[in-house]
């Protein structure tokens, strides 16, 4: 039983890091909570599991949060999520505008 609830406790973590990352982005709350999740999990590996299994699960975390956030950047669900518009308009600044309407006021 100690052993799901450490699995569950790793992809909670990796998923609430990703959504922190891509979806997310400032609010803070998803990636503490995926912090915690991932904290937690090697903390019941650890004292329930045993030393080793806490190492491994230490080791587990860092290792697929990494490949996670490897692969998700390398997929094409990014550039779904990336701007790539190009904007073709320009800006008219207002003391610009007070210089020309006084250039053609005074002819």
């Amino acid at each position: 039983m100690n052993t799901i609830l450490v699995v569950l406790l790793v992809l909670a973590g990796v998923a609430l890091l990703l959504m922190e990352m891509f979806l997310l982005p400032g609010f803070g709350i998803a990636g503490v909570s995926g912090f915690a999740c991932l904290v937690g999990a090697v903390l019941v590996a650890w004292l329930c599991i045993g030393k080793l299994a806490g190492y491994i699960t230490l080791a587990s975390c860092l290792l697929f949060s990494g490949l996670a956030i490897w692969g998700f950047i390398r997929s094409k669900a990014i550039d779904k999520m990336a701007l790539d518009a190009k904007i073709d308009g320009h800006v008219e600044l207002a003391n610009n505008k007070l210089n020309k309407d006084k250039g053609s006021e005074e002819k």
